[in-house]
């Protein structure tokens, strides 16, 4: 590259790493997935899951067979499973690079299956069933047949049913419970049906850490793993983790301005007395939340502003008032609170969404700049 890069998210491996092993510590079960689907919730995938690997995990989680086939490609032979997948997917890469299939109907069922024969392999399955969230999965009524012929194809070798899992809506510990005496019922039938699946799962982040019956012996951990807290009342300091990414810029412009001078598009905020404006040079083409247009927390000079009027495609300016910037002057968006950065939480409030989408839609031009292990 032949200039330099001012555009930021800087990512973090050491905190991933010790994320990683502080919660698989208090989670305390022998099977930890850590989930590195949508590039590592923005955090690049293949440094995130190498990461993760060296802090202590056992099993890598991703949606679909392409982000799969591209940690093979990158040389990771840890465990994988995949679970969302084309209508006319084959299986057959995905089976030969020893892909692990997350299964939720009897055509995906077979297909795998004739994927293992044409291969000269075992596919390994894990079969989702539908326990409420009414999304993927079997439902109650597919479940005898299903259990029927994955234990007929397990005897034909052509596949092995390594595991058993569903997802939890969160919507309150009842509504978990509820879920998990379906779950339950489900992993009884299939054992009932013959199969002997290794690996039962349900819970992730939020369920693993606060309903530990539901932990059965592997968890999918996602948001928790960044440093990122899916609660409302908990902070990830308070949970021992420490957020992995940072965004960074620096400033592109200032100028001094009277009162009442309109800034950005549609006037929507208007300066109140003589000040400074400092220019940034992010917008929602790098996934900067155009909803957080007023509200968006940005730290200048080690101090915190918020975003002045509308955030633009490619930058937004910042009323500094009477301190002092300069253009080149350090941004941060978002960090570790406990460095006096902006919280990815205060993000999301100000955009009234969730942490999950903040961090998850930072690309565009951004540069990923990874510190710590395998930087």
């Amino acid at each position: 590259m032949s200039h330099t890069p001012f555009r930021e998210a800087v990512i973090n491996l050491d905190a991933l790493a010790n994320n990683v092993a502080q919660l698989k510590n208090a989670i305390g079960i022998p099977n930890l997935m850590i989930v590195v689907k949508a590039n590592a919730y923005g955090h690049g995938m293949i440094h995130s899951a190498r990461a993760a690997l060296a802090g202590g995990a056992q099993w890598l989680g991703v949606a679909d067979i392409d982000e799969a086939l591209a940690l093979r490609e990158a040389g990771l032979t840890a465990p994988i499973l995949a679970w969302i997948h084309a209508p006319d997917e084959t299986f057959v890469e995905a089976v030969t690079a020893g892909v692990t299939l997350g299964i939720s109907s009897l055509a995906q069922l077979r297909t795998v299956a004739n994927a293992g024969a044409a291969a000269g392999l075992v596919a390994r399955v894990h079969l989702k069933l539908e326990t409420g969230l009414s999304r993927n999965g079997a439902s109650e009524p597919e479940w005898a047949q299903l259990y029927a012929e994955a234990a007929a194809l397990e005897a034909s070798g052509t596949i092995l049913v390594e595991g058993i899992f569903s997802h939890l809506s969160n919507t309150s510990e009842e509504d978990d419970l509820a879920q998990a005496v379906i779950f339950d019922r489900g992993i009884n039938s299939a054992r009932a049906a013959g199969l002997a699946p290794q690996l039962i799962h349900l819970a992730a982040s939020v369920a693993a850490m606060t309903l530990p019956m539901l932990r059965y012996n592997m968890v999918r951990v996602g948001i928790l793993a960044y440093g990122i807290s899916p609660f409302e009342h908990r902070t990830a300091a308070e949970l021992g983790l420490t957020p992995v990414m940072s965004l960074r810029t620096k400033v592109i412009a200032t100028r001094r301005v009277s009162s009442e001078t309109g800034v950005s598009y549609g006037y929507t905020y208007k300066t109140s007395g003589e000040t400074t404006l400092a220019l940034v040079p992010l917008g929602y083409g790098e996934g900067i939340p155009r909803a957080a247009s007023g509200r968006g927390p940005v730290l200048i000079g080690g101090q915190k502003f918020t975003i002045a009027g509308r955030v633009a495609m490619d930058q937004f300016v910042v009323d500094v008032g009477d301190v002092p910037a300069a253009v080149g002057d350090d941004v941060v968006l978002f960090g570790d609170p406990a460095q006096g950065h902006p919280s990815v939480t205060e993000w999301a409030e100000a955009a009234a969404t969730i942490s999950y989408e903040i961090v998850t839609c930072m690309g565009g031009r951004l540069t990923r700049r990874f510190t710590g292990l395998d930087s």
